[in-house]
């Protein structure tokens, strides 16, 4: 069985792609780098969302899992710079 390796980051600000409410699967554009974040079933677990919008502004904690960076602990993001 292969090892899992979860490496944590500090928290990030993006921008909600797409999500999918039925399936609790979406995508989140980091606004440092422009890269996609993957939301998977159980994403919005513990956070104050029970759905998300295109264009919704959020602060979430990095999780990478096999080369893979999902978010969790979704939290209200800032306009501020």
């Amino acid at each position: 069985m292969p090892v899992t390796t979860l490496v944590y980051f500090p928290t990030m600000q993006g921008v909600v792609q797409v999500y999918d409410p039925a399936t609790g699967v979406g995508i989140i554009v980091r606004e440092d780098t422009r890269q996609k974040v993957f939301l998977r079933p159980g994403s919005l677990s513990g956070s104050i969302f029970l759905m998300l919008r295109q264009g919704q502004r959020v602060n979430f904690d990095l999780e990478t899992e096999q080369g893979i960076d999902y978010a969790k602990r979704l939290r209200f993001g800032s306009d501020g710079y």
